[in-house]
């Protein structure tokens, strides 16, 4: 019997060392692959350009994962290293809180979570295991450790006091980063407007009103029944622009961004994605859509990823940036990479540089491009930072 018992308890260990140790690595891994295809050639010129640009990212999912941000991992897709090394200027990282099990781009309830499986094995703090408040918080604390511990080299930004000396500090030549935190959906407001201002203390500066299934805020174009804003969604929308956080409609059901765009008084934007016109997938954004965005002041960012732009190469990022700008102009266009949200890309934050030269290949003007990698992005936070008074 005792040798039963101690066989037994040798495999309960053993099943533990699995789940605790590696089952998250092994997940990620499986989910966040960078595979290389054919990028273009960066020329010294392109180079040149390339290093003087304010480079800005609207979506990235790196703080659900468990591997350390300050090294270079040949996992995932963002790192510190990986960002130093694209010339990044400024990387918005998202709170991803609850994803539906068998999730895809159609129809999701939000009666089952991936997360929170996640969530036990990656040994965080057991409130996060139950609240959805908790892991948004969980991610800002991450954030900050991450700046803590990088010697300088990341900085949280949450004023454009605090943006304008980053890039003034990155002009005079200082290898620096900013990283901003952002909502993939309010679901994590757990249905109580309060609960958005403590997410704005933490540190949260944008938000999505929903993800991949209808919340108690907003419909989802991946829920099952895709309804507009509720009247939670509408306070939370005006309580958002009052305070200084960016209304981001990446997600939220055709009906709820009729609604946001015709609501808004501050620049929205849709912080990852593609537009149908180059991509018919239900993910992305109609030209109607693009036109509304525009009308705000706000940017469309374009994904890296395959059923945002129907490819992973550079020229498929630009191809769908050319449609922005031609629709509505080039002041409205931007990234949105969706790096390390369970998606295949074809490079990553590191070869940034790749988009830069495909903009170039495809007649950008410097200043155009500019524009399109970070400036855009750059001059709505500015102004949407900013508390309403």
């Amino acid at each position: 019997m005792k040798k039963i018992l101690w066989g037994l308890a040798g495999l309960l260990v053993l099943a533990a060392v699995v789940f605790f140790g590696f089952l998250p690595g092994i997940v990620e891994g499986s989910m966040n692959k960078v595979v290389p295809g054919k990028l273009p050639a960066v020329t010294a010129e392109t180079r040149k350009l390339h290093d003087s640009l304010a480079i800005a990212d609207m979506h990235a999912d790196t703080l659900m994962w468990r591997r350390s941000m300050l090294e270079r991992s040949n996992t995932g897709q963002v790192d510190l290293p990986r960002l130093l090394e694209g010339n990044a200027a400024l990387q918005i990282f998202s709170s991803v809180t609850k994803t539906p099990k068998g999730q895809n781009y159609d129809s999701n309830s939000a009666d089952t979570d991936n997360i929170t499986l996640l969530t036990i094995a990656q040994m965080q703090p057991p409130a996060t295991w139950r609240s959805l408040l908790e892991r948004s918080l969980f991610h800002a604390r991450k954030l900050d450790r991450v700046a803590a511990g990088s010697d300088g080299k990341l900085r949280v930004i949450r004023t454009p006091a605090e943006l304008d000396a980053l890039l003034a500090d990155r002009a005079a030549g200082k290898r620096v980063v900013g990283g901003m935190l952002s909502i993939e959906g309010l679901q994590d407001i757990e249905g109580q407007i309060a609960n958005l201002d403590k997410l704005y203390d933490a540190g949260f500066r944008m938000a999505g009103l929903a993800h991949f299934f209808d919340n108690e805020v907003a419909g989802s174009m991946h829920g099952v029944q895709k309804g507009g804003l509720t009247p939670l969604g509408i306070q939370a929308l005006r309580r958002m622009e009052a305070r200084g956080m960016i209304v981001d409609i990446a997600h939220s059901s055709h009906t709820a961004v009729a609604q946001i765009l015709a609501m808004a008084k501050r620049p929205v934007v849709s912080s990852h994605g593609g537009v149908q016109a180059t991509c018919k997938v239900n993910r992305n954004l109609t030209d109607e859509e693009i036109k509304g965005v525009a009308k705000t002041g706000g940017v469309i960012g374009i994904g890296f990823w395959d059923a945002a732009i129907c490819g992973t190469s550079p020229a498929d990022v630009v191809k769908a940036i050319a449609h922005v700008r031609d629709l509505v102009g080039v002041d409205h266009v931007g990234l949105g990479s969706d790096f390390d949200g369970a998606v295949t890309t074809g490079f990553d934050a590191s070869q940034l540089s790749a988009i830069t030269q495909a903009l170039v290949d495809a007649g950008f003007t410097p200043d155009d491009i500019r524009k399109v990698m970070g400036g855009n992005t750059l001059r709505v936070l500015r102004a949407g930072l900013a508390p309403q008074s």
